[in-house]
This record gives structure tokens, sequence and C-alpha cells, in this order.
């Protein structure tokens, strides 16, 4: 096993000169290929005939490729250290256009004679730079917020003020939920109550009443129709959220009772999020609109039939139904849904609804990227050969050379069966004392050359090779230590093993000759990424560069718009990342806005230290240090500045 630094790299001439080669053999084609970023990456993302990914940020009607590496260069011209998040809100502003436009275009084509609106799920990102970015740019087409919480609800009333836009109010209400939603109906706004349990109905008919503002109501409904992928629970029968059918019932029951059934006017499902599948998405949407047919029959107005969220990303570009993926584009969804809800209406002779839809994954996934970069590579491939042993070396170790100096094509499988074994009688050996430390790691570099060997020649062997052997490039990657955490930026990537695009954002005009997992710096074993994008499933290791002397080695996570922002957490007192928002004016790059991620400080105040106690105390110790003739004054005074600069210091590594 060797560690290798990114400022301690050692570059002979003879390694020069292959690199020299495979540079003049590859291309940014190749690696456009090799990391999909032709596939899930295309109208936002390019590599430049350099090896740079490039942004495709749009200045007016035109359209410039902007480097991440001229990116990262002018974040480092105005002090901001790596990881940094890069927020684009040219790509939030085009998917909103496209979902929205792609509905209404649908609508034209099916001669749906209802109407659409879309809303914004702001638990998908509740980050103030997108909820502006995104009641801004949807201000044309009336698009909407969807608040699940008290705390969301009083965000959207402060940003969403367009009296045809729609504020759709899920998730547990209280008094002070329902009185807030109220009050935005007395002041123009859309604002509707959808019922997830029966015992919200009459706190919201008191209310309403209490208060003489009218509501608007809506319920959500569990389906029998059950998707597939990661989120497939918070959909159908067993979801925790919604009405059943009998429970329905009984609300229309109550609200006919009461007199206030008119109040009644929209109906939500919700399938999950991430929907591969665009048969689930066919089979929820036509049971929902029987139930919707049903409650128009029932006597009430209805008008808005809320399709939930779901619209899948495309996180891998294989366009099927593997979880990571969606074996449908914006266009098929959109005109497959408003086909269903037609065709079912229509033969009921029921008017045609505004179609809602709370698609917040498919908005947010592109619009930011995580930067980090490599620091260290554990490498367990050795980079010499075993030197001969001495006569008197331990059998064991003898006979470990032996299968190494004899590998041949024919009988590496047995070589395979026989290092195994021959090193683990070493370890056996050595914890009876009779191997020292320095002979067991001569039999590791004796045995991972030979595992190596083994690998080049089943590489060579194709579908030939043993079943056994199969798998035995997995052992012999590299680990990236890389400068960021999982646990707070990438948390679905830990919890759920959620896939995102990983690759460099430079030197993709080399070939990547290694094989490596990343580990974050978190010293926790599970803070480590060893699941990629891969057209035919999913790799466990990334085509990767070796380091270079003084030289950073970057990295991109994509897609990482949804979620990860606020599901993070404090692992190790690891914090917010940089933020930067980016785009081209007037023919330039323009750093938009600019967030220092946490300090020390502000993590140790979250978890309810006080700093300034802190820095207390250990003045304390510094001072009894002094007294007790171990450090001098002027230590003293050093010591504390360095204490002081650590608590305003960013939480990640520093090179």
């Amino acid at each position: 096993m060797v560690v290798v630094r990114a400022d301690a790299h050692d570059t002979k001439p003879t390694e020069v000169r292959a690199m020299t080669v495979a540079m003049q053999n590859w291309t940014a084609e190749k690696s456009a290929e090799i990391y999909a970023l032709d596939l899930w990456g295309r109208d936002y993302f390019d590599i430049s005939p350099e090896g740079e990914i490039r942004a495709l940020l749009r200045d007016g009607d035109e359209k410039h490729a902007v480097s991440m590496m001229e990116i990262i260069r002018g974040l480092r011209e105005r002090g901001f250290d790596l990881p940094v998040l890069l927020r684009f809100p040219d790509f939030l502003e085009a998917r909103i256009a496209q979902i929205n436009e792609t509905f209404l275009s649908a609508i034209r084509e099916v001669g749906y004679k209802g109407g659409y609106r879309g809303v914004y799920p702001i638990k998908v990102n509740q980050q103030e730079q997108v909820i502006e970015a995104v009641t801004r740019f949807g201000r044309k087409y009336h698009y909407g917020l969807e608040a699940g919480s008290k705390a969301e609800l009083v965000a959207a009333l402060g940003y969403m003020h367009d009296p045809e836009a729609y504020v759709i109010c899920n998730g547990y209400k209280d008094e002070e939920f329902i009185d807030l939603a109220l009050y935005a109906n007395k002041l123009g706004i859309r604002a509707v109550l959808v019922v997830e349990m029966p015992e919200e109905l009459p706190l919201i008919l008191e209310r309403s009443g209490a208060l003489g503002i009218e509501p608007i109501i809506g319920v959500r409904i569990k389906l029998s129709a059950e998707s597939s992928g990661h989120w497939n629970d918070s959909g159908g029968e067993r979801s925790v959220f919604g009405l059943t059918i009998s429970q329905l019932v009984a609300v229309v029951d109550r609200l006919k009772e009461a007199g206030r059934l008119d109040t009644l006017k929209l109906l939500h499902y919700h399938q999950g999020s991430q929907i591969p599948n665009i048969r689930s998405i066919r089979e929820a949407a036509a049971e929902a609109s029987r139930v919707y047919v049903n409650l128009v029959k029932e006597g009430a107005p209805m008008g808005i039939l809320d399709i939930g969220g779901g619209l899948g990303v495309d996180y891998d570009g294989s366009k099927t139904n593997f979880q990571a993926s969606c074996n449908y584009s914006v266009g098929e969804y959109c005109v497959d849904v408003i086909e269903t809800i037609k065709g079912v209406l229509d033969q009921a002779e029921v008017e045609h609804p505004t179609i809602v839809n709370e698609s917040g994954r498919a908005i947010v996934a592109h619009c930011s990227v995580l930067l980090f970069n490599v620091f260290e590579v554990t490498k367990f491939i050795p980079q010499d050969a075993p030197e001969p042993l001495d006569a008197d070396a331990p059998e064991m170790l003898r006979y470990l050379f032996h299968v190494y100096k004899t590998l041949s094509p024919k009988n590496i499988q047995e070589a395979y069966n026989d290092a195994v074994y021959y090193r683990q009688e070493l370890r056996n050996q050595f914890q009876h004392g009779a191997v020292t430390l320095r002979e067991r790691a001569r039999g590791d570099h004796i045995f991972w050359n030979t595992v190596a060997s083994i690998a080049a020649e089943a590489r060579k062997m194709g579908r030939f090779c043993p079943p056994d052997l199969a798998d035995i490039e997995a052992s012999l990657v590299d680990i990236y230590h890389v400068n960021f955490s999982v646990f707070q930026s990438l948390p679905d990537a830990w919890a759920i093993d959620q896939l995102f695009p990983v690759m460099p954002i430079h030197r993709l005009a080399e070939e990547p000759r290694q094989s490596g997992i990343m580990a974050d710096i978190t010293c926790d074993c599970d803070g480590k990424m060893d699941r990629f994008i891969d057209f035919h499933g999913v790799k466990r290791a990334l085509p990767l560069h070796d380091l270079r002397e003084n030289e950073d080695y970057i990295l991109g996570a994509f897609l990482v718009g949804a979620y990860q922002e606020t599901l993070g957490d404090l692992h190790n007192l690891l914090g917010d990342t940089n933020v930067a928002s980016i785009r081209v004016e007037d023919g330039e790059l323009f750093f938009e806005r600019e967030i220092h991620g946490d300090s020390i400080e502000d993590v140790l105040s979250i978890v309810e230290y006080d700093p300034k106690q802190l820095a207390e105390s250990f003045r304390n110790l510094a001072e009894r240090a002094v007294r007790q003739k171990r450090i001098s004054p002027n230590e003293r005074r050093q010591i504390l500045r360095a204490y002081h600069d650590g608590l305003r210091s960013y939480t990640y590594f520093r090179a």
C-alpha cells in the first residue's frame, strides 16, 4: 500500500513521456463517453478540447461555454476555498421554462380544455436563493409553491404574491398553519389547504368560520397504483400520508352535512419521488382521474387535479427504468399524463380540470454542482516488483514468492487460491510470533503484486476469465481521499445509495488510467463513495487520473440540487460548504452571489457550545501553563492567536 499526496508526487521522465503519449491518444470525446457526460449532461455541460468541463450558460440569446477551472480560479482570487457548491440560475430558469412550456404544448397537442399550473415543493431545496429564483423565473407561468410545514408556508408567502399561482399547503396542520393559509386567501393568494387526514377537516371548518374566510380545500388520497424506485413506499395504499377511499367518502359526507361541499376544489395524490417507469405514472393518473370524476358526481365543484411529484431525472443517462434513471422524456411525461386524464374525463363527460404538478427534483437537480479536491491517494497496487528472497526467509513467504514467479494464463485460478492461502498462513504465524513485522509486510507486498498480475491476465481473457476472478479488480482500486463530507453534502449517496454523476472537471483530454473509490474527511467508514453511474448498471470504481506534483486534482458531483443541501448533517462538525452563484453578463463571467461556508465557530454554536466560553476556558489553560513555566507569555500569545484563528477557520481541509 502506497500513499501519494497531491503535493509530493515524484513524476519520473519516463512517466512524463508515457503521460504525453496517453494525452495524444486520448480525446475529450472519449472522456464524455466513459463518464456519460454527453447523456446526463446534454444541454448543460460539455468538455473543451483542452479537457475541462464547461457550463453552458446564456447571456441573452447567446450561449457561453464557461470552464469550471476558470470559475475555481476566480473563486480562489476572491478568497474562497474548496469544497464549493456552484449554483447556476440559468439551469434553474431553463428547467422551469422547459417543464411549463412542455405541459402547455402537450395541452394544445392533445386538445385538453383545462389549464396547467406548476408548483415547486419547497422541501426539495429550501435555500432562499433557490426560492427567490424559482418565483422570479416562474412568474411568467404563474408558477406556485408547495409548503409542507408552517416554516415553509411562512417562506412561501414572503415570495409568492401572484394571485394566479397556487400555494399548495400539505403536511400536518395546526391552528396557526390553517389561520395563516386562510389569511393568505384573504390577501388574494390561492392557498389550498389539502386534507391529509380526517381530523384536519373539522379544524379547517372551525377556523374558517371563526375568521369569516372562505377556505379552498383539497384532499389527498392514497392510490392503489404502486410505483418503483427508492421512494415507492411514499405512494400506494400503505403510504403514511393521504386518505383511504373510505376516509375520502367520510370527508365528503362531513362537508355535505356542514353545507360546505362547495369549498372542495382540489384532488391530490403523490406517487413518490423519481418515478423511473412511465407506465406507473399513467396508471396512477388514470386511477386519480376516476376518483376525480366521482367527486364531481358527488356534487363537489372541484376544478384542480394535483398529480404530485415524481417526474424523474436521468442521473445515469441510460433512459431506462433503473432507479437512477427514467424511461421517458419530459415531453412523453406531459403528453401521457394529459392524454390519460383527458380520456377518463371525456368518457365521463366531466369538464377538464386545471392540472397541478409538484415536480421539484426535475426543476432543481441540474442547477447545483459540488466541486472538491483530492488531497491524497492510497494505492493498493504496488509500484515496484518484489525482490528475490534470502534462503532463510520463512517457508510461507518463499511459497508466496514462488506463486508470484510462476504465474501464467494457464494457472491464474490456482495461483490466486494459493496466494490467498499462503498470505493467511503468514498472518497466522505473525499472530504466534513466528514471523516478524517486516516479513509480514514483505508478504503483503508479494501478495498484492500477485493479485495485480492475476487481474491483468484476467482482463486479457475476457469472457474466458474464471468466474471466481471476475470481480478481482474491485480489490485493487485506489482510495482517493477527497475534501468534503458525504454526510453533509451528498447525504442521499450514503443513506439510500442514490447515484450522482461524479467525474474530474479537468485533464479530460488525458486517459484516466487509475480506478478509484472516494473516502471523505469525516473519519467514518461510511464516509465513502464506491458506487458510480454506469450505462449498464452500477460501477464499483471510477476511472481517475494519477495525482501530479503541486497540482490540484478536482472532481465534481453533478445534479445535486435536489434535497442534498438541507438533508445534510454535521458529522465530525463539518459544516455547509462555500456557495457561489455563477452566470454570464455582457459576455463576462459574473459571480452573482457568494456565501461563505460554516466556520468552526458556526458549527460549534449549532451544537450548543459557546465560542466565547471556549476561548476563555482555553485562555485559562494557557495562563496556567505560563505560571507552571511550561510556556513563555510570548508563546501564550501565539498559541491563543492560533486557537482564535481556528475558531474562525473553514471546517474543511486546507492545503
